[in-house]
């Protein structure tokens, strides 16, 4: 598969109406770059010393020969033990730029290692024998923040035939939403951990309450951004955590994401805004096809009163290894009017139909934490059918994941790249992976323009 890859930075504004999140959302965007916002004369030039690290970097590069002298020897080493040799092309076009602590976004597709790849740029910044919070790294979700945590933990414990009085190991603390505030609050005071992982909401609450303060900070990675940027209860406080808690002059700003409709606007206002840096670096691993090529897209239609009906003879004939089940989330007037989220009819109508091995889950939004704790981890242990809203689409890594069920056709062209991605992660297994979409007559318009934006085809299920 042939890669494109650019490395931006901006020198003038473009002739176009600024859109943002505030006026309009970035899920209406399109993915694709047919029409460029920026016309030839007023293009993005390039950063020269970006662009020849690009060309001099080969295939036969491994991780350490890009981490060498930069990551500590114990990161390395235990990357290698977890069988982190070979980069991939996001790692191995990213790190020359992150490890040289340039500001920078990076764009590539779902499960091309950008967390690994920011998280050794975290490592390279940090030294572990402060005991002052050093780096920040902001999630959208609960479950996104136990996935990276879990990494993160992974990488820094001691390497096997390290010697007793090596390098002391970096603490790493998880800030995410349901927390112990009292347990936090005695941990940053008596030793401040290196690095923090949080969602948006917990981290602000702390700095609010001034128990945190980010004045020493060397990094901030903001994952899934786009995501952020789109939700109205969460954009706010990610603006003022990029502007008024922390100086962009003083520290490292990442910016992580499979999906960035308007790339270049986007890069433009984090100049402008002063979010990042005046020299930010894009490095856009851009597949020809966004979608995987590996994955099976299919469809079937039928009426909103048979797709329950639908989606349990799919079950019994696709007999999927673990699957997730998406749905919309329930709108404020179904809400008004007292009817069950769409997620509990699906969960508790295969819960007394679903004959299979498979154990029933559950996981949305308004679930009590402790509830949506439990659901991830009891789906990352066996055979699962997780019925979820979208928050299961963002970062979600279930590797034994073989089937998509969209029981609602998702919203937008990036809401089913990213459910779509939660299946065929590990294609060296060769497993068949498939994306299945419940859909009425009146919606196929709405998937032949995803079938045109994210370049795939679906086929028609005439019947099962």
């Amino acid at each position: 598969m042939a890669f494109a890859t650019s490395h931006s930075i901006f020198s003038s504004p473009p002739q176009q109406q600024h859109i943002y999140p505030e006026t309009r959302p970035w899920s209406l965007l399109r993915l694709s770059p047919a029409s460029p916002l920026f016309p030839p004369n007023r293009a993005c030039t390039f950063s020269c010393r970006a662009q020849s690290v690009a060309q001099q970097a080969t295939r036969t590069r491994t991780l350490r020969e890009l981490c060498h002298g930069r990551v500590p020897e114990s990161i390395l080493m235990r990357s290698e033990e977890v069988g982190y040799v070979t980069p991939t092309d996001v790692q191995e076009q990213s790190l020359p730029v992150l490890l040289s602590r340039q500001d920078c976004v990076l764009h590539a597709q779902t499960g091309s290692g950008k967390t690994l790849a920011y998280l050794l740029a975290v490592f390279s910044a940090i030294n572990s024998s402060r005991s002052t919070v050093q780096a920040v790294i902001v999630v959208p979700t609960r479950e996104l923040g136990m996935q990276v945590t879990k990494v993160a933990r992974m990488l820094a414990a001691k390497p096997k035939g390290a010697a007793e009085k090596s390098q002391k190991e970096c603490s790493i603390m998880a800030l995410l939403d349901g927390g112990m505030l009292t347990r936090q609050k005695s941990w940053l005071k008596a030793e401040p951990p290196q690095i923090i992982i949080a969602t948006i909401e917990s981290l602000c609450r702390m700095i609010d309450r001034h128990l945190l303060k980010l004045q020493s900070i060397s990094i901030l990675v903001i994952d899934e951004f786009d995501y952020i940027f789109g939700s109205t209860k969460q954009v706010a406080l990610l603006r003022k955590l990029l502007g008024s808690y922390s100086s962009s002059a003083a520290r490292q700003t990442v910016f992580a994401s499979a999906s960035i409709p308007q790339h270049n606007r986007f890069l433009y206002d984090c100049v402008q805004q002063k979010w990042t840096k005046k020299d930010v670096v894009h490095v856009h691993v851009n597949p020809v096809e966004p979608m995987p090529s590996h994955l099976h897209h299919k469809f079937l239609m039928c009426t909103k009163k048979e797709r329950l009906q639908v989606l349990l003879q799919l079950l019994h004939r696709d007999k999927p290894k673990s699957g997730i089940i998406f749905v919309l989330e329930q709108s404020e007037k179904s809400r008004n009017a007292g009817h069950s989220p769409s997620t509990t009819v699906v969960y508790e109508f295969l819960k007394d139909s679903y004959d299979g091995d498979l154990e029933i889950l559950l996981l949305e939004q308004d679930m009590h934490f402790n509830a949506r704790s439990t659901s991830f981890l009891e789906s990352r242990q066996k055979g699962f059918l997780l019925v979820s809203t979208d928050i299961a689409s963002r970062g979600f890594d279930l590797p034994q994941t073989t089937h998509i069920y969209n029981f609602d056709l998702p919203k937008t062209a990036i809401d089913y790249l990213h459910r779509a991605g939660r299946t065929g992660r590990n294609p060296l297994l060769k497993e068949v992976c498939t994306v299945t979409t419940l859909i009425t007559q009146e919606e196929r318009f709405v998937l032949r323009k995803f079938e045109g934006e994210l370049m795939f085809q679906c086929e028609e299920l005439s019947s099962l």
